[in-house]
């Protein structure tokens, strides 16, 4: 579903792929069954290659990492949280078109 370019974060590499990053994180936060999460999965990717070497992209499961999600409050999905330093700075819930993304993006960096 991801491109080479995305992170597959899980529970146990979360900490490590996204707090401890020195470049700021955006993670999606989607399920597998998510009608949305699979509109949004083609921008993504988009996003990861325009922004590699500036911004890591991640995609979490909710369904299989359930953890980390009940500890950032996901309560619908797609998310997508921006991280800088280790702290979340943005939180974007539902479909969104590529220039909205981009646009929050840059305001991270």
């Amino acid at each position: 579903m991801a491109s080479d370019k995305v992170i597959q974060l899980t529970d146990s590499n979360f900490k490590n792929e996204v707090l401890d990053s020195t470049q700021p994180v955006l993670v999606d936060f989607w399920a597998a069954w998510c009608g949305p999460c699979k509109m949004i999965a083609p921008i993504i990717d988009e996003v990861a290659a325009d922004y590699q070497g500036k911004v890591k992209i991640g995609k979490l499961n909710v369904d299989e990492n359930s953890k980390t999600a009940s500890e950032y409050g996901i309560m619908s999905i797609p998310t997508m949280v921006i991280f800088k330093n280790g702290k979340e700075v943005n939180r974007l819930v539902g479909f969104m078109p590529k220039a909205q993304l981009a646009k929050v993006l840059d305001q991270a960096l």
